[in-house]
């Protein structure tokens, strides 16, 4: 995590989130993608002060594209998650520090939109035009 600051006193963090790919390779290893995210302002202090390496935790946000040149001259794509919102996954307990409460959801239901092979049951009343 890299915590800074900009000429106007915002902070800003950046930091590879790690996300497990659900299948495994040839060699049955499980794989992961690591996306950079940027949050700013005070949740980006927020989270630089209670989150490190290996913290299990939800993000929301939106993708941004945005391109620079480098030293070389050549112009460099960069894609990163423009952090909105967060969210703890693990206890207080599971993470050692105590610092945090648990914000895991508590009720573990099943996606709503999962295709489970009934028909959806749609009224006309129901739909707003």
């Amino acid at each position: 995590m890299d915590l800074r600051y900009t000429q106007g006193g915002d902070a800003v963090a950046t930091f590879n989130l790690a996300v497990d790919r659900r299948f495994t390779n040839k060699q049955g290893e499980r794989e992961a993608d690591f996306v950079i995210c940027v949050i700013w302002r005070k949740s980006a202090e927020n989270f630089a002060n209670f989150f490190h390496k290996g913290s299990l935790v939800g993000i929301e946000g939106r993708i941004q594209t945005r391109n620079y040149e480098n030293k070389q001259g050549q112009r460099v794509y960069v894609t990163e998650v423009i952090v909105e919102n967060f969210s703890f996954l693990e206890s207080k307990n599971s993470t050692g520090n105590g610092s945090y409460q648990n914000n895991r959801p508590q009720n573990n239901t099943s996606d709503p939109f999962a295709n489970d092979g009934k028909p959806i049951d749609i009224q006309d009343s129901d739909i707003p035009f």
